[in-house]
């Protein structure tokens, strides 16, 4: 299984929020062979490491059967007009963007 992973910064905009559950999550949630995506709100950061001076909002989490079934969703139209849709919202200068082989 692979997840990719979304972590998005505190943005400055109030209205980010709204625009990302109103509009993105919608077209996230309609890319072929997702099995499941989650979001969740940062309500404490612990041990900010790495993150330095960015505090943490959203974090996005969505799961793929393969490989195999990750790589032909970044071929897919949802896909593209997902990230066409976040660019329009305001979040790609939030967000930090990572794939990951679930290995347990």
């Amino acid at each position: 299984m692979i997840k990719y992973i979304a972590l998005y910064k505190k943005p400055a905009d109030e209205g980010f929020d709204q625009r990302y559950f109103e509009s993105h999550l919608p077209i996230v949630n309609s890319v072929p062979g997702l099995v499941r995506a989650e979001v969740a709100k940062v309500q404490q950061v612990f041990l900010a490491g790495f993150l330095g001076d960015n505090e943490p909002h959203l974090i996005a989490e969505m799961y793929f059967e393969s490989e195999e079934s990750f790589k032909a969703v970044l071929q897919s139209p949802e896909w593209a007009t997902s990230g066409a849709n976040l660019a329009e919202i305001g979040g790609m200068e939030l967000v930090a963007m990572f794939s990951a082989e679930v290995v347990s």
